[in-house]
């Protein structure tokens, strides 16, 4: 009976005891492992993973004088913009200039109809005549005491009574012509033949176009550096350059953005520029000593800032936020750097600031590339 159950069990038997066998075999070889570790007979070798250096190539150069120059986006616009109204009543009668046209100071723009004004004018002239000979006559009868004081008096002021009318009825006729207040160009004009206008009735808009401002708006901190009269340049939507003097520099900040407003004032005899356009402004401020790269090595930060990498004094990678003094078409000009600075051209991107790095200098890596052009040239010769 016994062996019948064992039959029915010989093969749990043969796995339980097979289990046994390979977990006293495990335990076997860790105590061997240990007591050969406790002996010295097995020592371990302990490995460490040695991260190789990044290389980077860099070019040592040293600080040049330059002016930094204050960069603003500003408008162009005319230097004066007037609007003429109508000094006396009457009726246009005469267009003498079309919108946009140039024209001349004292130039002709608008003339009203004369009506009865030379007709005023001749009898204000004669009134006046007339007040003169009975001034006179009571100047002779004063001195033979034929006329009191008051009286003379009296005729002293009908004098200049006839003298204003006169001057008021010659200045009603000057009034009819609406002439240019200055050399400059018709904006718009708001009236045409026919029309009646009152005294202060709006006639045209005339701007001096032949002198043009850029006006910006500048910091609070590089406002110090905006002098009246100062040279400065332009740089216009189209790409014209231009150069003039700074004519105005507000006193007193905007509320709002804290900016000082600036016009630079520029020449425009020929007429060849036009107001109400974007244009970039360019003024000189102090002297700093920078560094000319390309801005193709600048990079960011972590923080968005955007700067250049360079390795310092340690031997480390160091981030210097870019302060750009100037700009050019030969690169831009940074403040702030070491008078002599190792300025990493290639590789910045896998360097990380306070890392430390291989520097290759550009010197070596051209004087390796002239070696083996040379080698090159000897071996097909």
């Amino acid at each position: 009976m016994n062996l019948g159950k064992l039959e029915q069990h010989r093969s749990w038997l043969y796995s339980g005891g097979i289990a046994i066998l390979i977990v006293i075999w495990l335990a076997s070889g860790q105590l061997r492992d240990s007591g050969a570790s406790a002996d010295g007979q097995f020592p371990t070798v302990a490995t460490r993973s040695v991260t190789p250096q990044s290389k980077v190539r860099v070019r040592t150069q040293n600080a040049e004088e330059v002016v930094r120059t204050i960069v603003v986006n500003g408008k162009t616009a005319a230097a004066r913009v007037v609007e003429l109204s109508a000094e006396t009543d009457g009726r246009v009668e005469f267009i003498g200039a079309e919108r946009g046209a140039n024209v001349d100071q004292n130039g002709l723009i608008v003339r009203l109809d004369e009506r009865d004004r030379k007709a005023r004018l001749a009898q204000a002239e004669a009134i006046v005549k007339q007040r003169e000979v009975e001034y006179e006559g009571r100047v002779k009868l004063k001195s033979d005491s034929y006329v009191s004081e008051a009286q003379l008096q009296e005729a002293v002021a009908q004098l200049e009574a006839a003298k204003t009318e006169l001057t008021r009825a010659r200045l009603d006729l000057e009034y009819m012509a609406v002439r240019a207040p200055f050399d400059g160009a018709l904006q718009a004009r708001m009236v045409e033949v026919g029309d009646f206008v009152k005294q202060g009735d709006p006639i045209a808009s005339f701007v001096d176009n032949r002198t043009i401002i850029v006006a910006a708006a500048i910091s609070e901190f590089d406002a110090r550096y905006v002098v009246i009269g100062k040279s400065a340049e332009a740089k216009l939507a189209t790409g014209e350059r231009v150069r003039g003097k700074i004519r105005y520099v507000a006193p007193v900040a905007d509320e709002a953005t804290r900016t000082f407003a600036v016009e630079l004032e520029i020449d425009n005899s020929a007429g060849t520029l036009r107001a109400g356009g974007t244009a970039e402004l360019y003024i000189p401020a102090e002297t700093v000593f920078a560094h000319r790269v390309s801005p193709s090595l600048l990079t960011l930060d972590d923080a968005g800032n955007v700067g250049i990498k360079i390795i310092n004094g340690d031997g480390r990678v160091e981030f210097v936020i870019a302060d750009i003094a100037l700009a050019s078409n030969d690169g831009v000009w940074l403040a702030g750097l070491p008078e002599t600075a190792t300025i990493i051209t290639v590789g910045q991107g896998f360097v990380s600031s306070g890392a430390t790095a291989e520097a290759i200098p550009e010197s070596d890596i051209e004087t390796a590339v002239a070696i083996k052009s040379v080698e090159a040239g000897d071996e097909a010769n």
